[in-house]
């Protein structure tokens, strides 16, 4: 199993960073690796909404589709995700946001998973805290793109 968790402060309130981490269908747009997004159906639940989704990840030779369910808990500001199909044998990812009181926002992520192919596997071990790391930069420069600081 790979796991990374990490909290991050930004200068954005923590609305607009979940609705930037929420806006899964933007995501290829900014977001490394991500070559499609595909949103299958959103469902209200109590606190949020459901959605399906589909990514297609793109790296070197590398190309897969994985579906997800995409917990969006609009009051509490938390998104979960948990794998539907594809190459992983589960995956799981969680984001919190707060606004600090004194200003700006934390962001709390967290993500684990293991690939079906113990080949994927290992390599996923080799560049995944990289990797984990350019995402959640990639989501902080965006909310710079759109918000400004």
């Amino acid at each position: 199993m790979t796991q990374h968790a990490e909290t991050r402060r930004m200068p954005y309130g923590a609305q607009e960073m979940y609705d930037l981490v929420s806006d899964v269908a933007r995501y290829p747009e900014f977001l490394p690796w991500t070559a499609a997004a595909r949103i299958r159906s959103i469902t209200p639940v109590p606190g949020g909404r459901e959605m399906a989704a589909d990514l297609v990840v793109s790296f070197k030779v590398f190309r897969e589709r994985f579906g997800s369910r995409v917990r969006l808990w609009d009051e509490a500001l938390k998104i979960e995700t948990d794998y539907l199909d594809g190459p992983f044998r589960h995956m799981h990812s969680t984001w919190a946001f707060r606004d600090h009181p004194e200003g700006g926002c934390e962001v709390d992520f967290s993500v684990d998973f293991e690939f079906k192919n113990r080949v994927l596997q290992g390599a996923a071990g080799l560049f995944f805290t990289e990797a984990m790391q350019r995402i959640v930069r990639a989501f902080e420069e965006r909310a710079r793109s759109l918000h400004g600081g």
